[in-house]
């Protein structure tokens, strides 16, 4: 290996630590709480993205946290309402950064915040419309532009948006189908099926939750039914054994 190549190399690891280094420490971390309009009530399944593609979805409360460069701007999207884009030098560092969505909701005996009722279908096909840029989107590696020592800086860039892409593509279909999940796991037709109610129905909807996998394993509703009260027979007689009644 000649001294010109071996100085070649040496030079690009450089750049490629240094360039890694730079991005690490341009690196902040935004979060805090996304309310509906009133300011009460945290909303969750809100999408809340960064100018470079990249994003998450704040959870059940309504929260979130996001990793985004100083030169990116944040913006947040439930069902077509979206805020406008602000700029992460506006922001003040260390402390959350709260927003409001212009939603209303509405609050349920059982202490869930939700909006007004809506089909799981009817979300997915908002949520692909609103999206359709992040489903849609194809890598696309660059082969020409700037290039030092034989590295392509454009290639290294893009190769990052995309993953910031793939990523952020994951978690609007994992959403998909946590919603499915509820759609077809719900409250009422559980209670309605065992007979559970108040602290034993929360104890059964947590503990016997299924996978979307499981969900299209069962070849009619039938089946699917009985397998709920098969689970909810079995899960009072465990029930009553830790949780004996005082009377």
């Amino acid at each position: 290996m000649s001294n010109s190549t071996l100085l070649l190399r040496t030079l690009l690891i450089i750049i490629l630590v240094l360039t890694g280094s730079i991005a690490s420490a341009q690196q902040i971390r935004v979060y805090g709480t996304v309310y509906d309009r009133t300011g009460r009530f945290g909303m969750p399944s809100v999408s809340v993205m960064n100018s470079a593609g990249g994003g998450t979805v704040t959870d059940s409360l309504g929260r979130y946290s996001l990793k985004m460069d100083k030169a990116d701007s944040i913006s947040f999207s439930y069902q077509g309402k979206a805020t406008m884009k602000i700029p992460v030098t506006e922001i003040p560092p260390n402390r959350p950064f709260d927003s409001k969505i212009h939603v209303d909701v509405t609050t349920l005996p059982t202490v869930v915040v939700e909006e007004k009722i809506r089909s799981y279908q009817a979300d997915s096909i908002a949520n692909r419309m609103e999206y359709q840029k992040v489903f849609n989107f194809h890598t696309d590696y660059i082969t020409t532009g700037s290039t030092v020592v034989g590295l392509n800086l454009d290639a290294l860039l893009t190769m990052r948006k995309n993953r910031r892409m793939d990523k952020f593509r994951n978690e609007l279909e994992e959403l998909e189908r946590q919603k499915y999940i509820d759609h077809r796991f719900n409250r009422a037709l559980v209670k309605k099926l065992t007979g559970l109610d108040s602290t034993a129905l929360n104890s059964f909807m947590e503990r016997y939750r299924p996978t979307y996998e499981l969900l299209f394993t069962f070849d009619t509703e039938y089946d699917y039914f009985r397998y709920i009260k098969d689970l909810g027979r079995y899960f009072k007689h465990d029930w009553k054994q830790t949780h004996p009644d005082p009377h």
